[in-house]
């Protein structure tokens, strides 16, 4: 943490506490499922994981928006990490779903509706990536790049609504439903909480980020000028 300020170093040791206190909640005071028992209590982490996936897809797409409208050169730093952010949720996503799915389908993977939408958009976050970085760093790179953060984001709605529009192993939704959710009072307070930890967490790492991409560019910048 050295070079960062007072405020971020508080608010990332802060973070971290909240989300490592709704992991331990989580996982050892929170009540179990009726019929899955203990394995059940992975949906404490990969749900919250799950929303944040998505929400920073909208996050790159905001970027990405300003990016291409403001003609804002920092908009795609706040972009590119946000997309790595977003790449990691996704990634973790996926593999909680597979440790959950495979005592309770009796596999690892399947190629489900939701699986496969969710696969697509760790692909998009990865690819978004690799534009950015195989091309020449100025504006024409940022606008390119902001195309496709924006793309990025009809991925989202196609992942949440594959277990209505298709035949898919995923149960309908459970939390975000017209009648309210279907889970426990004490199920979903633990939900919220584990999402809360990690939407702190990732906004410090959001910000951290940032700081390093910013301090590499000028870094960049001045080994420039000081070539003959």
């Amino acid at each position: 943490m050295q070079g960062m300020s007072t405020k971020t170093k508080i608010f990332g040791i802060l973070s971290f506490l909240i989300m490592l206190a709704s992991w331990y909640w989580a996982l050892s005071i929170a009540p179990s499922e009726e019929h899955m028992g203990e394995v059940y209590r992975i949906i404490y982490i990969h749900v919250p994981s799950a929303f944040n996936a998505f929400l920073w897809a909208y996050v790159l797409c905001f970027f990405s928006i300003m990016v291409l409208w403001k003609k804002n050169s920092q908009a795609s730093l706040w972009a590119r990490a946000s997309a790595e952010i977003g790449l990691m949720f996704t990634v973790l996503t996926l593999a909680t779903g597979s440790i959950w799915g495979r005592p309770t389908w009796g596999v690892w993977w399947v190629w489900d509706a939701r699986l496969t939408t969710t696969l697509i958009l760790a692909l998009l976050f990865a690819g978004y990536l690799i534009l950015y970085n195989s091309l020449a760093a100025n504006a024409q790179r940022a606008k390119i790049s902001a195309v496709l953060g924006i793309i990025i984001a009809a991925d989202v709605p196609i992942i949440y609504k594959s277990v209505t529009w298709w035949r898919t192993l995923h149960q309908p939704p459970s939390l975000m439903r017209k009648d309210g959710p279907t889970m426990a009072p004490e199920m979903v307070t633990t939900i919220v909480f584990c999402l809360i930890g990690l939407i702190l967490v990732a906004s410090w790492l959001l910000k951290t980020r940032v700081d390093n991409l910013k301090l590499s560019e000028s870094l960049e910048r001045q080994s420039f000028e000081q070539v003959p």
